[in-house]
């Protein structure tokens, strides 16, 4: 017997007013939903994940996860899900909105103990303001020491929950509302404040952050007999990079950009050219280890804007390619990538394809 999550995805968003649904939005280089998803995943209590989308859920990296398609409402998908997972021997489910992105792995330890001694574990908020509640014409105060704001992930004993959804046939708006409707007993723990849901467009005005911007640049001697690596992949061209490593410009600058945004020094610190340890190292392969540091440090890439420098290679013939391979290396839309060439109209060492530089500036939030 084993726990499962279960990532609610197949809302419509009707109170976000988007053409987008905001489950899908981009949030520090990933859709919203993917957030929680990985902290389910990297909490290590699930053997078993699954999505419920009204859509396609395109380039998930992960293993061990399946998708099935929602209903019209919410208590239809968790339906779904639940007759998905009935002969799949779960223990526990923990049902999570995806609208929620900043889900913690301490608050689902915190979940997971509390439901060693009960059946059904629901994490709240007290409420900060005063509440009223209209009954037809008289307004009423109501103590707000007594307000429960209740937050996802639900989390349950499954064949008692399934049960529950077997001869539920009424509108639900969560878990809670089906196991207090039928008497059951639910605990209820202190849930977390930045778990909160983004149900209108203003919400996302929670998840704003600081933005650092960092700036790089590069040159490189051409040289004969050698092969031409530029952004991460091979360039056919008559001459190669002279370097300690393949002399990638490209990747160069953008790690010295990442660095000097993070205040990280630069990528003499990481790659020092007097060690024999990287020589002739990949420059791609420099590259994740500063990739790391900036997801450990919980940065994320709003942008990069590369001018590559050179009179040949003409750069609109491998703009494509090489953002293809950087938005791979980086895991990141290519539409935050942007990619220029310049010439210097045959001045100096790279007028006479001598040399090729590479400058950037990166934008990253933090």
């Amino acid at each position: 017997m084993s726990d499962c999550f279960i990532l609610l995805s197949a809302g419509n968003s009707k109170r976000f007013k988007s053409k987008l649904n905001k489950q899908f939005l981009t949030y520090k280089n990933k859709p919203l939903f993917e957030h929680s998803l990985k902290t389910a995943l990297d909490s290590k209590i699930f053997k078993k994940v699954l999505i419920v989308s009204n859509k396609k859920i395109k380039n998930i990296s992960y293993k061990n996860i399946d998708v099935i398609k929602g209903g019209t409402e919410r208590h239809n998908s968790t339906q779904n899900a639940l007759n998905y997972l009935k002969n799949k021997k779960i223990k526990n489910v923990f049902i999570h909105d995806a609208a929620r992105p900043n889900l913690s792995i301490k608050l689902l330890h915190r979940l997971k103990k509390e439901l060693k001694k009960n059946n059904a574990v629901v994490p709240y908020l007290k409420s900060e303001n005063s509440v009223k509640y209209k009954i037809e014409n008289k307004i009423n105060n109501l103590d707000r020491n007594k307000i429960l704001l209740t937050q996802t992930p639900q989390c349950f004993n499954f064949q008692e929950l399934f049960n529950l959804y077997k001869s539920n046939k009424e509108k639900i708006t969560d878990e809670a509302s089906l196991y207090l409707r039928n008497n059951r007993k639910i605990k209820f723990i202190l849930g977390d404040k930045k778990n909160f849901k983004i149900t209108t467009i203003d919400d996302l005005n929670y998840l704003k952050s600081n933005t650092y911007y960092g700036i790089g640049f590069d040159i490189h001697r051409l040289i004969k007999n050698k092969k031409l690596f530029l952004g991460g992949i091979k360039i056919p061209f008559h001459s190669g990079l002279q370097g300690h490593s393949d002399g990638d410009v490209i990747i160069h600058a953008i790690i010295d950009s990442f660095l000097g945004a993070m205040k990280k020094g630069d990528i003499g610190t990481y790659y020092p050219s007097n060690s024999s340890k990287f020589k002739n190292i990949r420059s791609k392969n420099m590259l994740k280890p500063v990739v790391e540091l900036l997801n450990d440090n919980d940065f994320s890439i709003n942008n990069i804007d590369i001018n590559l420098i050179c009179e040949n290679p003409k750069v609109s013939k491998i703009r494509n390619r090489i953002i293809k391979s950087l938005s791979e290396l980086l895991s990141i839309n290519r539409n935050l990538i942007n990619l220029k060439g310049k010439t210097v109209e045959k001045l100096g060492i790279i007028g006479k394809e001598q040399a090729i530089a590479c400058e950037v500036i990166c934008s990253l939030s933090k």
